[in-house]
């Protein structure tokens, strides 16, 4: 049976102890993780998004119950999110703490909680009992119950795209997509709250939640299949040229598409991805000159299909002079 509520304690670096409480409700139309850290929204607003990361690499999505995650104090740096992740795990009934008698003290940090990996720690005094993340104590998620890496089921692939502002910051920016299999339920699941989007405002959260569902759903067996993290490389910007390099790096990632030899270069969008249709995006003259100076031997490089008639003179003569190759598409597919 799973608690209602579960603690788990972490090491601050003067030898005190911060209380980390997870308590379970009825999720009743609620988010699916709520956080507070006393005078300390940034450090609330991370404890939930390393929560909803970590969750990334669990096989099973239970949307009944909400997870309300509280600190006594504020924590000190990021040593701290390890016991975050296992306080929320414990109290779903995720992992049972039998071996440490229910009395929990985790100290550890990750910059890839999508994968189940835990990077390291940074307390020095750790006692002998105590959960200690890193290559010499506990390395991924898996081993608190001696499985393997979950992170080796977890396939990733990433797509770039070109953020023209205007001038000398033209450059390529890129989103990655990371997917890991869910296990078939029966439970008809929301598929853009499978998706998670950290870094990013609550609106390009949705837009990508929304992008992503719509693709699926013209696969016509995509959906309710996986759990889903998008991360961009790119600084804050503006617009929806990403969403075609979004989606197929998606694609890519679920073994949907072909592999280009080197990197795949996209740009386009859409208001009907659930018909597979790639719309047009402003900034032909400037994106192309953009894409043919980054393009390299082996890039493959997609673009709208309304662009065919004002492309550049040259340019795919150009892109091919590079080694690179081109398409025009007016629907995703196997491209």
């Amino acid at each position: 049976m799973k608690p209602a509520q579960a603690t788990c304690r972490t090491r601050l670096p003067d030898g005190t102890l911060v209380t980390i409480t997870a308590t379970r409700r009825e999720r009743a139309g609620r988010a699916d993780v709520k956080c507070t850290v006393p005078g300390d929204a940034y450090a609330a607003e991370r404890m939930q998004q390393v929560v909803r990361l970590a969750r990334h690499t669990e096989s099973l999505i239970d949307s009944r119950d909400q997870v309300v995650l509280g600190a006594d104090r504020p924590p000190v740096g990021r040593d701290w999110e390890l016991a975050a992740v296992l306080a929320d795990r414990i109290v779903r009934g995720v992992w049972h703490a039998h071996a440490h008698g229910g009395d929990v003290v985790a100290n550890g940090w990750s910059d890839a909680w999508e994968l189940g990996r835990v990077a390291g720690h940074d307390v020095h005094d750790a006692s002998p009992d105590a959960l200690v993340g890193g290559p010499e104590g506990l390395a991924h998620l898996g081993q608190l119950d001696g499985h393997p890496d979950p992170g080796a089921r977890v396939s990733r692939a990433r797509a770039w795209f070109p953020l023209h502002s205007g001038g000398a910051g033209d450059a390529l920016g890129w989103v990655e997509v990371s997917v890991h299999p869910l296990a078939p339920t029966g439970e008809r699941l929301d598929e853009e709250q499978t998706i998670a989007v950290p870094g990013v405002d609550a609106a390009r959260q949705l837009a990508v939640r929304q992008a992503l569902a719509g693709a699926r759903h013209f696969d016509g067996r995509g959906l309710g299949r996986w759990r889903t993290t998008v991360r961009f490389g790119a600084p804050p910007f503006t617009g929806r040229s990403y969403e075609l390099a979004l989606v197929l790096a998606d694609r890519i990632a679920r073994g949907r598409e072909f592999l280009p030899r080197a990197r795949l270069l996209a740009t386009g969008c859409s208001d009907a991805w659930h018909a597979g249709r790639v719309d047009t995006v402003d900034g032909l003259a400037p994106k192309c000159a953009l894409l043919l100076r980054e393009a390299g031997p082996g890039d493959r490089i997609l673009l709208p299909q309304a662009w065919e008639d004002g492309l550049p003179d040259g340019f795919a003569q150009g892109v091919r002079a590079r080694g690179a190759s081109m398409a025009l598409v007016g629907r995703i597919g196997i491209i």
